[in-house]
């Protein structure tokens, strides 16, 4: 497996723990916000480093192949949506809370992330380890 991609799926790993971590002890606990803190940080960091090394790649590639290009495409787009939405949800929480207005904001993050770190997985990383291999 690529260096790159093993990177990445280590930074995925590292975000669905730490959510695992705020579900556990909440927003009103240290723990919660801290690795709230640190979700936030990491996933920033992440988007960073696929902008800066995955998605050239991929792009140069999708010159010359348009089932690629497509699937870059709807990638792009849906990020877009998550990465807006994530950003609101830091913003909105970022001095804590609780209840089920939360629980009900951090089940709809967490189930996006964790399906748009299958879908990274199961199609860009792929689509990159063969132009990498």
């Amino acid at each position: 497996m690529d260096r790159l991609i093993s990177e990445f799926q280590r930074d995925h790993v590292v975000i669905m723990d730490t959510l695992n971590v705020v579900k556990r002890h909440g927003l009103s606990s240290r723990e919660g916000k801290d690795g709230l803190n640190s979700v936030r940080d990491t996933l920033l960091a992440h988007l960073k480093k696929e902008d800066a090394h995955l998605y050239p790649v991929l792009r140069k590639a999708a010159e010359k192949d348009e089932a690629l290009k497509q699937t870059l495409d709807l990638f792009a787009k849906d990020m877009a949506e998550i990465s807006n939405a994530a950003l609101k949800f830091f913003a909105k929480y970022a001095a804590g809370g609780a209840g089920t207005e939360f629980a009900r904001d951090f089940g709809g993050l967490y189930a996006t992330l964790q399906g748009r770190i299958r879908k990274e997985e199961n199609n860009l990383y792929k689509a990159y380890e063969k132009l990498n291999p």
